[in-house]
C-alpha cells in the first residue's frame, strides 16, 4: 500500500498521556502484568496506570522539569520506567531513553550532547551515574528510583502523595524523544522524534501487531531503544491492549513457560529469541499455547527454517517486520498477507517504500539497491540532533535512505540483502550475509551464526562465518567441511564461507541484533586493513 492510499490524520494537538492513557484510565480493566526478576507478579489496571503517571507528572513538574527540557532516563524493565516515560510525555519534556547497561562514558556523551538537565535512574546503576557527574556539568538534578543516596532525590518517597497533573499542552511537531543509535563506528547519533510519532504508533499496533482491546501483548524488547517505544509502550496501549513487562533476562525455556502461563495472545520477540526457542527439544510437545494467536518479529530477518519450526510446533506463522530507530515499521508481512518465508513483506500503510538505485530512481525488479522512503510520514525522524551533515547524508533526491539493501520480486515483495556495510564484495561477487547464515542454521549442530567479509589479498574479502554450536557438538575439521559443502549446495558455490571460526557467543546489541561490525573490525585488526575498501 502506497502513502497516498492511507491518511495519517495526525491531530494538531496530541499528547499520549492525556489522549491515550487518560482515556484508558476510564476503564477498570487490566493494563499491565509486571513480572519481576524473582518471578513475582504485580498486575496494574488502567485507572492505576493513569493515576500513577499523573502523580509522577506532578512530582517531576514540582521538581522543576519544564516543557522542552531534556531528561535522561536510565531505568530497567520495571513499571517505574513506564510511569516516568509517560509522565515526561505529559510535561512535554524531551525524553532521552538509555539502556541501564551503559557505562559512565556513554551516559556522559548522551547527557552532554542532548544538553540534559536531569537524570532519572535506578539504584542498581547509580554508581555509573555518579561516575558520570564530573563529566556532565549541565545535569543539575539526579532523581533516584528504588532507594536513596547522598546527592540524589528519592522519587519513591516524593511520588507517594495525592497531587496529580494531567500535563502541558503539546503539538504534533513538539520534540518528544532523542533516541541514540548504537554508535558502532562513530559517536552515537541522536534521533529526534516528535509527538506525531507517538500518535503514529497506533497504525503499527493495529495493522501488524493486530492488537485488540482484549489482547495481552508481550513485546520482549528491553528499555532504552526504539523497539521499546514501538511495541512495549506506545503501540499496544494505543489499541487498548494490556501488556507484559518482564524484568528478568531471557532464558528460552523460561520464556516459553511464561508465554503459556500468562496466557499471552500476541507475541513480539527479537529474531535471536525465536531462533534459540526453535532449537529447544520437543518444542510442540513440551509447550502448548492455546491463547496465543499472533506472532511477529523485528530487528533482523527471521530465517526460513525458524519460521517452519515454529509453524510446525504451534500452527502459527511469525510475521516479519522491518523498521529502524529513525522511523517505524516500513515493510512487513501483515495479517492476511500471503507470506513468503524469508521475505520482508510489503510496504506498510502510509509508507511509500522502494528499492532505490544510485541515481535516486526505483531500481529494476531483482536488482539490489538501497531501501528508501519517499515523503515525510509522521513515523520518520525529524533529523539527527545537532548533526545536519549526517541528516543530509540520509537523503538521495526525494528519498530517505535507511542504510539497508534489498531487492524486489515481481509481486512487490522485499527481500533483505543486508546493511550497506554488511554486504561482502568478494572478487567479482557481492554477497549478502543473511542467506549464508540461514544455510548454516539448517545444520542441527549450529545454534547461531554470523557472516562477514574477512580481508583477503586476492579477492578483497572472503566470506567468513562465526558459528556458535549447540551443546553436545564439538568443533572439528569434518564439521567445517560439512557446513561448507551444505552452503555450496543451498546458496551458490561462490557464497560458501571459506573460513569458519567457532565461538562461544556472538556480539549483540541490547535488542538482540548481531553486531557484525564488531566481527568485521576484529578481522581487520587481525589481518590488516588492506581490503577495507571491499566493504560496500
Amino acid at each position: 500500500m502506497q502513502a497516498s492510499a492511507y491518511e495519517w490524520n495526525v491531530p494538531e494537538r496530541f499528547n499520549f498521556g492525556r489522549d491515550v492513557i487518560d482515556r484508558l484510565g476510564e476503564e477498570a480493566r487490566l493494563g499491565l502484568i509486571f513480572m519481576d526478576a524473582q518471578g513475582g507478579r504485580r498486575d496494574y489496571d488502567f485507572p492505576e496506570i493513569a493515576r500513577m503517571t499523573r502523580l509522577w507528572a506532578a512530582n517531576l513538574r514540582d521538581l522543576g522539569i519544564e516543557k522542552g527540557e531534556p531528561v535522561l532516563v536510565v531505568l530497567p524493565k520495571i513499571p517505574e520506567w513506564l510511569f516516568a516515560m509517560i509522565a515526561l510525555d505529559r510535561l512535554g519534556a524531551i525524553v532521552i531513553p538509555s539502556a541501564e547497561q551503559l557505562r559512565a562514558k556513554d551516559l556522559a556523551f548522551r547527557a552532554n550532547h542532548a544538553e540534559a538537565t536531569t537524570v532519572i535512574a535506578h539504584h542498581s546503576n547509580r554508581a555509573e551515574l555518579d561516575a558520570m557527574r564530573p563529566h556532565a556539568p549541565g545535569v543539575s538534578r539526579y532523581l533516584l528510583v528504588g532507594g536513596s543516596a547522598d546527592g540524589w532525590i528519592a522519587l519513591d518517597e516524593s511520588v507517594a502523595r495525592d497531587a496529580e497533573f494531567a500535563g502541558n499542552p503539546t503539538s504534533r511537531d513538539d520534540v518528544a524523544y532523542i533516541v541514540y543509535t548504537s554508535g558502532t563506528t562513530k559517536d552515537p547519533k541522536g534521533v529526534v522524534h516528535a509527538h506525531a510519532y507517538t500518535f503514529a504508533k497506533g497504525m503499527q499496533a493495529e495493522k501488524w501487531l493486530d492488537a485488540k482491546r482484549d489482547d495481552l501483548v508481550w513485546c520482549t524488547a528491553g528499555t532504552g531503544w526504539a523497539k521499546s517505544l514501538w511495541n512495549v509502550l506506545l503501540g499496544p496501549w494505543s489499541c487498548g491492549s494490556a501488556i507484559v513487562l518482564h524484568e528478568g533476562a531471557f532464558e528460552p525455556a523460561q520464556r516459553m513457560d511464561m508465554i503459556r502461563d500468562l496466557e499471552v495472545t500476541v507475541l513480539c520477540q527479537a529474531p535471536t529469541e525465536y531462533r534459540l526457542e526453535a532449537k529447544l527439544e520437543n518444542l510442540g510437545e513440551r509447550w502448548q499455547f492455546p491463547k496465543l494467536r499472533h506472532c511477529v518479529s523485528a530487528g533482523e530477518p527471521l530465517n526460513p527454517e525458524v519460521l517452519a519450526r515454529w509453524k510446525d510446533a504451534f500452527a502459527l506463522t511469525i510475521l516479519d517486520g522491518y523498521g529502524q530507530t529513525e522511523n517505524s515499521l516500513l515493510v512487513a508481512n501483515l495479517p492476511g498477507m500471503d507470506v513468503r518465508p524469508g521475505s520482508m513483506g510489503k510496504p506498510t500503510p502510509g509508507h511509500d517504500v522502494a528499492v532505490v538505485d544510485a541515481h535516486g530512481n526505483p531500481a529494476p525488479i531483482g536488482e539490489v539497491g538501497d531501501i528508501g522512503v519517499r515523503g515525510d510520514p509522521p513515523t520518520l525522524f525529524r533529523g539527527y540532533y545537532k548533526n545536519e551533515e549526517e541528516t543530509r547524508a540520509t537523503r538521495r533526491g526525494d528519498w530517505y535512505l535507511t542504510g539497508d539493501r534489498a531487492q524486489l520480486d515481481d509481486d512487490g515483495y522485499f527481500w533483505f540483502v543486508g546493511r550497506a556495510d554488511d554486504v561482502i564484495s568478494s572478487g567479482a561477487y557481492r554477497i549478502g550475509p543473511f542467506e549464508v547464515e540461514s544455510a548454516l542454521l539448517e545444520n542441527p549442530a549450529v545454534l547461531e551464526s554470523a557472516v562477514v567479509g574477512s580481508p583477503d589479498a586476492d579477492r578483497g574479502n572472503v566470506v567468513k562465518a562465526f558459528v556458535v554450536l549447540r551443546p553436545g557438538h564439538e568443533p572439528t575439521e569434518a564439521l567445517v567441511r560439512e557446513l561448507q559443502d551444505h552452503c555450496k549446495r543451498v546458496t551458490a558455490p561462490y557464497k560458501y564461507p571459506r573460513e569458519i571460526e567457532f565461538v562461544p557467543e556472538l556480539p549483540k546489541t541490547r535488542s538482540g541484533k548481531i553486531r557484525r561490525v564488531e566481527l568485521r573490525q576484529r578481522e581487520l585488526q587481525k589481518k590488516g586493513a588492506t581490503a577495507a575498501s571491499g566493504f560496500v
